[in-house]
């Protein structure tokens, strides 16, 4: 079973940029479709972007609208979330998933603990 850490949350001011890191144990990363997801106290978890295990498709959550993009390098068994234009509404815990099959990306299947993003406005 894989084991995911994500890394590279923190604060950052409107209109800053964040890129999270999303690494990967125990199976290498290649053998996943990895997506990220957020969570607000309280609200449900979103799909903000995922990408295939070959890297050649990626999705994104409507709410993305072009600043998120999701990217790998599986010799690095790790996938990275690059966020721009940040906005207070992004303020969330973002999770990295992985997915066995490239069809449930958007659902995933192993979860890391997350790790806490703030944009201040």
């Amino acid at each position: 079973q894989v084991q995911l850490v994500e890394s590279g949350g923190g604060l950052v001011q409107t209109g800053g940029s964040l890129t999270l890191s999303c690494t990967a144990s125990g199976r290498p990363l290649s053998m996943y479709a990895m997506a990220w997801f957020r969570q607000v106290a309280g609200a449900e978890r979103e799909f903000a972007a995922g990408i295939t295990r070959s890297g050649s498709t990626s999705y994104y959550g409507s709410f993305t609208e072009g600043r998120f993009t999701i990217t790998r390098d599986n010799a690095k068994n790790t996938a990275f979330l690059q966020m721009r234009n940040l906005k207070p509404e992004d303020t969330a815990v973002y999770y990295c998933a992985a997915s066995e099959t490239d069809t449930n990306v958007e659902f995933g299947d192993y979860w890391g603990r997350g790790t806490q993003v703030t944009v201040s406005s």
